[in-house]
């Protein structure tokens, strides 16, 4: 129950408070948070998605720029960060602001200890956009963002246990067990993309060798497509004639494209891909044994192409094959807005907190206004 105390503290203090409360009950709570709209904003390496998320999952509207360059202050990007919700807020009502950082947030969501593909070291990212603000605002991972999103609106209804994959320009993850977002003792779990499959493999931004994602995601798509192109092998030359010689013009969606019209070398490189996303979900299946892997992000774009190529390491990998249940392997439905749907569902839970202590708050000053204008009628009327 809340006092008087709660509501005269600083308001950085009762934020943290409520962020921690939020975050032990999300479970239960998430079904009678306030239906009101929130803004979701996920931040990859390469761009920024804003969009208005009503109770439902709907998005009302949607806004996207690109990434400033990583060499940049971190200011850049808060301000970008800043300017889209302004322009959400001129059209919707907005009640909170969630935030999906790909990079390992705190436990108590508000500094971004680390991003491998963006410039933020310890940075406060939620205290300084709610200065900027005025509304509450959580910062999450993005991974633990779009997995929320998944159960709660996605492939993941229905699941108790479930681990999610985001490809993207690098591998997030997210761990789900009895409708909680499992983010660890210090807020960084889930960083599967870090973990090491080929000891002295290729170099990865995080500063190790031979990480996860440096053989199944976006970036390690387009360097395999990139180097045969450049090495002029004969198995690039479609490729090639598509870029007209332009290496640094290929692009992960390209390879895509190119792959779905029958491009051998660019279906191969997707096999390739989804081999090692297979021995990596092998891998977590041993140490996590969740009911089913959710596989989102933009790579998961080329659906069977990667997915199918995925089911097949999987099974040749998985500790114990034959011998036990199976998790299943299924591809996102909420695409690319995943992480902004999942954040902005995730602020809902902090909006109802600071809207029952604002309440609270203007219920107390009528209160105590309502009795010092009887006293002062009560002195004027005396003798």
């Amino acid at each position: 129950m809340s006092t008087y105390r709660d509501l005269t503290a600083p308001i950085g203090s009762r934020r943290a408070t409520a962020l921690r409360t939020a975050g032990t009950r999300e479970r239960r709570s998430h079904l009678s948070a306030p239906r009101v709209p929130t803004v979701g904003i996920d931040i990859g390496g390469t761009k920024v998605m804003a969009g208005v998320v009503d109770a439902d999952g709907n998005i009302l509207e949607r806004l996207r720029t690109e990434t400033p360059d990583k060499s940049k202050s971190p200011k850049v990007v808060e301000d970008t960060i800043a300017e889209l919700v302004l322009d959400l807020s001129d059209r919707h009502d907005v009640h909170a602001v969630g935030i999906g950082a790909a990079g390992w947030v705190d436990a108590d969501r508000n500094r971004v200890l680390f991003a491998p593909h963006l410039a933020w070291r310890n940075e406060p990212l939620r205290d300084r956009l709610s200065e900027r603000l005025s509304v509450p605002v959580l910062v999450d991972n993005d991974a633990n963002a779009a997995a929320w999103a998944e159960w709660r609106f996605g492939a993941g209804r229905g699941e108790d246990h479930l681990v999610m994959i985001t490809l993207g320009t690098g591998i997030g993850g997210a761990i789900l067990e009895d409708g909680q977002v499992k983010r660890g003792k210090f807020g960084v779990a889930g960083e599967f993309g870090h973990m090491q499959v080929v000891p002295g493999g290729h170099r990865c931004p995080c500063g190790n060798r031979g990480c996860w994602e440096q053989y199944s995601s976006g970036n390690a798509l387009v360097r395999e497509a990139r180097e045969l192109a450049a090495a002029d092998s004969p198995v690039a030359y479609g490729i090639i004639d598509h870029v007209k010689g332009q290496i640094s013009d290929i692009t992960g969606p390209m390879i895509t494209e190119l792959a779905r019209e029958g491009d051998a070398m660019c279906v191969e490189l997707l096999q390739d891909i989804g081999q090692w996303l297979g021995v990596g979900i092998a891998n977590l299946a041993a140490a996590l044994d969740p009911s089913c892997f959710v596989v989102g992000g933009g790579v998961s774009a080329a659906d069977d192409l990667l997915i199918g190529p995925a089911r097949e390491a999987f099974k040749r990998h998985l500790t114990g094959r034959g011998y036990r249940p199976e998790a299943r392997i299924v591809r996102a439905q909420l695409g690319p807005e995943a992480g902004m749907v999942g954040a902005a569902d995730l602020a809902r839970l902090v909006a109802r907190r600071f809207r029952r202590a604002k309440r609270r708050r203007t219920e107390r000053l009528e209160r105590y206004g309502q009795r010092y204008a009887e006293a002062r009628r009560a002195t004027r009327e005396t003798p």
